[in-house]
This record gives structure tokens, C-alpha cells and sequence, in this order.
């Protein structure tokens, strides 16, 4: 168990560094985007993607977790995944050809319909991508994932960024991501030396399995996209492009984060989900570290989202302030969550994750529909805060029920960093408004410097101060403690 436990941690920081690496990229990407384009041609793409997930849900079967979940997976099981990857990728791509035309007739965009035309190219080419990658994630080596996942990111990146400096328009959008689709393929072949088959042979298996991943899939494009939809459709794409922004800005650090821990610590759920003590001390470990870096972070943006924006994005993108200030809460909010749905998925309770999604967006579409017609893109910003919200009780009711874990040890590892981190917004926003606004570019980038040092101290102080008052219990504090002497006494 301590040899997984260690793999888990090993593995988790790989992800994060990852995340760490491509979210650089990601944010230097979008900054020098958000200068060359503007928020409509944001908006374009979105809708293109609105419509192409759709189609992804075809193959939203999960097979990969399916794969990992299954310690005893055979080639056969992954050689009918790589078959069925094939298959979906051309029925979408035929599919999307036929809606190409009608998705540009209904959201009254002309535009759209070559743009689908050429990302459909690419979700085909993207179905051919060798099934051997999974490897990675289910014997944790994740330093072959990183190069893998790295390597995409970065083909994208060098395709975009030059392409919108020459043609100034969203086809450098369209670009990117067809080289980065492309370049998975080609790497995936390069980093293993699996050679997938056509075969259907373990079908009954996987979709035994899988099917209860394919209806939570579909409520999590729902939860995801709808807002696409709604907005695309009652406000055009420069609220939509607002709003696209606005949610990448505001959960770099939140969820976009939090997703490759939960990448990482799955497969050794898996390990250890016959020992139900060990998988909710491993919940709790992985909970803990994730609020004590997501809620400053999230909350963080929120109090610094002015000269956030005025840096780094330009007054092109001013209306999308209060927007990150909203969303930045929500991404903070819902990275309590997301640990939830590994511990289901190593316990073989799929259809738990189905079951929660339904809930969230039986709440959290009805929400949208009324806000966003009556106040635009902050409306769906405001749905998808107080849905999350209303989720968080959920999500902890369950995994309580299943793992027979007590809400004291829950709110232990939560209190301290949902304490600091909201003193240190207020912190952070009373400074700000002691500042004022400003128009010169060094003075808002000296605000944002000066506030964002200034919040990692509160923070930081607070927490330790907190822990000590509290007996210095073990927790994700002690864990970065210990770590943080062992760096010392190396260096």
C-alpha cells in the first residue's frame, strides 16, 4: 500500500507540473491571442466546439477508465477500444459534415460552417491516436504522459500564436488545434511501441462497464456546454467569446489544475479500493492538498480580477471583470469536487457519477435558461456559482455514504483554507480599493504585483497560524512542512 501511496504522490506531481507547464503556455497563448483577435472570433470557435462535443459523445464511453479500472486487462481490451476510437471518429466526422450547415443557420453565423467543416477533418484524424498511451496513466509513468501531453500543447501553441500574428483572425484558432490533434497521433505511435489492432472482441466487457460513463459523459457536456448554447444562441458570439475567456482566465488554477491530480491519484484508487480505510485516508489526503491550493487560487483571481484584465487581456476585454470574479468563486468551488468522481470510478460505481450528474444539471440548466435571458453571460456566470454551490453537500453526501467517511474529518481539512483564503480576498479587494482605478499599464501591473505578494502572505500566515492553533495536525499543512525541511536539508 506504501509503495501505491507513493506512486499516487510521484505521479500527482508530475501531473501538476505538467498542468503547471501547459497552463504557462495555455495563459501566454490566450494573453498574446487576446491582443491580436477579439472577443468574437473567441466565440466562433466556441460554437464550433459546442457543436463537434456533441458528437464526441458518440465515443464518451470511457473505455480508458474502463481499461485502468480493470487490473486484469488483456490486448483484446484494448484493441476493441482503439476499434470503436476508429469508428466513432468517422461516424462523428460524417455527422458533423451534415450539421455543419444547420449549426450556422442556428446560431445565425455564416461563418461557422467551414469552421466545423475543418475541425471535423481533424476529430477524425484525432480517432486514429494509439490506444498503447494508456499505459502511462494505468502503470503511472507519468513522465511519459507529460512528454506526451506536452508535446501536443506545444504544436498547438507554435501553429496558433505565429498563424493569428499573420492573419489576425480565429483560422489561427482553427489551425492550432487541427496541428494539435494531428501531433497526437504522430506522438503516440513514437512513445509506445503498442500497435493496435482491429478487433471487437471484448466489447461485452468494456460496454458492461462503460455505459453508465457514457450517460454521466453525456450530463457533463451538458453541465460544460450548455452555457455555449444558451448564450451562443441568445447573445452572439462576442458574449460568448466573453464568457469563453472569462471561464479559461478564471479556472487556470482552479479546476484546470485540480484535473491532472485526479488523472494521476485514479489508477491508485483502483489499487487500493478493496481497502476502504485506505481509499477515504487517500480521499482526504488528495482533498486536503487540493483546497489548500485551489481556494487561494480561485479566490485570489477574484479579488485581483481588475488589473488582472487590464494587464494582461486590454480594455478590448473589460466587460469580462465581473465575470471572472464570479466564475473564479465557481472554479474554486467546484475543485472541492471533482475528487469525488475518481473514488467512484475505483470503487466500479459508475453509475453513482451518473446519478450526481443528473442532479447538477436538472438544477443547473433550468438556472441558465432564465438568467441568461434576463442578464446575458454574467446570468450563466451566476447559474453555474450557486448550481456548484448547491452540489457541494451533494457530492460529499454521497461519498460518505460509500466510503462510510464521517463529515468531522471532512470540514477538518477544509476550514483552514477556506478560512485564510476568504480573509484574503477581502484582504486583497480593500487594498485594491484603496488604490483606485487606473488607465497607465505600470501602475495596474504594480497593483496586481504588489496585491497578489501581498495575498500569498495573508494566506500563508493564516494557515500556518490556524494549524498551529489547532495542534499542528497531520494534514496537507504538515505534508508541505515536511516536505518543504527535506528541500532544505538536500539543498
Amino acid at each position: 500500500m506504501k509503495d501505491v501511496g507513493q506512486k499516487m504522490a510521484k505521479g500527482a506531481a508530475w501531473m501538476v507540473f505538467f498542468k503547471l507547464t501547459e497552463r504557462s503556455i495555455g495563459l501566454i497563448s490566450t494573453i498574446i491571442l487576446a491582443r491580436l483577435l477579439i472577443p468574437e472570433d473567441f466565440g466562433l470557435i466556441a460554437m464550433a466546439m459546442s457543436i463537434i462535443a456533441i458528437l464526441e459523445l458518440l465515443g464518451a464511453f470511457g473505455f480508458d477508465v474502463a481499461i485502468i479500472q480493470n487490473q486484469t486487462a488483456e490486448r483484446k481490451h484494448y484493441d476493441t477500444a482503439w476499434t470503436y476510437n476508429v469508428l466513432f471518429a468517422i461516424s462523428s466526422t460524417l455527422v458533423l459534415a451534415l450539421l455543419a450547415s444547420p449549426a450556422a443557420i442556428f446560431y445565425h453565423e455564416p461563418r461557422l460552417e467551414n469552421v466545423i467543416y475543418l475541425l471535423a477533418l481533424g476529430n477524425l484524424i484525432r480517432g486514429f491516436e494509439n490506444i498503447g498511451v494508456l499505459e502511462f496513466r494505468k502503470n503511472m509513468t507519468f513522465d511519459k504522459e507529460f512528454k506526451f501531453q506536452l508535446g501536443k500543447k506545444l504544436a498547438g501553441f507554435f501553429t496558433t500564436v505565429p498563424l493569428a500574428i499573420i492573419l489576425g483572425s480565429y483560422w489561427a484558432l482553427v489551425a492550432g488545434m487541427l496541428m494539435g490533434w494531428f501531433m497526437g497521433v504522430i506522438l503516440s505511435f513514437m512513445l509506445h511501441a503498442y500497435r493496435p489492432r482491429f478487433s471487437l472482441a471484448a466489447s461485452h466487457e468494456l460496454f458492461h462497464f462503460s455505459k453508465w460513463l457514457l450517460i454521466t459523459n453525456l450530463f457533463n457536456f451538458i453541465k460544460i456546454r450548455s452555457a455555449d448554447f444558451i448564450i451562443g444562441r441568445l447573445s452572439g458570439p462576442q458574449a460568448l467569446g466573453l464568457f469563453t475567456i472569462s471561464y479559461e482566465i478564471s479556472n487556470l488554477p482552479t479546476t484546470e489544475l485540480v484535473a491532472p491530480v485526479n488523472r494521476a491519484v485514479f489508477p491508485g484508487y483502483a489499487k487500493i479500493s478493496n481497502n476502504m480505510a485506505a481509499l477515504r485516508e487517500g480521499f482526504l489526503k488528495v482533498l486536503a492538498m487540493i483546497a489548500i491550493f485551489a481556494l487561494p487560487a480561485g479566490m485570489g483571481i477574484a479579488a485581483t480580477s481588475e488589473p488582472l484584465v487590464l494587464v494582461f487581456l486590454g480594455s478590448n476585454w473589460i466587460d469580462s471583470i465581473p465575470l471572472i470574479q464570479i466564475l473564479a468563486v465557481f472554479g474554486a468551488t467546484l475543485a472541492l469536487q471533482t475528487n469525488t468522481g475518481s473514488v467512484f470510478l475505483a470503487l466500479g460505481r459508475p453509475k453513482i457519477l451518473a446519478v450526481i450528474g443528473a442532479i447538477h444539471i436538472s438544477l443547473l440548466v433550468p438556472a441558465l435558461m432564465v438568467l441568461v435571458s434576463n442578464n446575458g453571460s454574467i446570468g450563466a456566470a451566476w447559474g453555474y456559482l450557486v448550481v456548484t454551490l448547491l452540489m457541494l453537500p451533494i457530492n460529499f453526501g454521497f461519498i460518505m455514504f460509500y466510503t462510510k467517511l464521517k463529515f468531522s474529518p471532512i470540514v477538518s481539512v477544509l476550514w483552514r483554507p477556506i478560512m485564510a483564503s476568504t480573509t484574503m480576498y477581502f484582504v486583497v479587494t480593500m487594498i485594491l480599493d484603496y488604490l483606485g482605478q487606473s488607465d497607465k499599464f505600470i501602475l495596474n501591473l504594480s497593483y496586481l504585483l504588489f496585491t497578489v505578494a501581498i495575498g500569498a502572505i495573508v494566506y500563508i500566515l493564516l494557515v500556518i497560524a490556524l494549524w498551529r492553533l489547532t495542534g499542528s495536525p497531520h494534514g496537507a499543512e504538515n505534508d508541505l512542512m515536511d516536505t518543504l525541511k527535506n528541500r532544505l536539508k538536500i539543498g
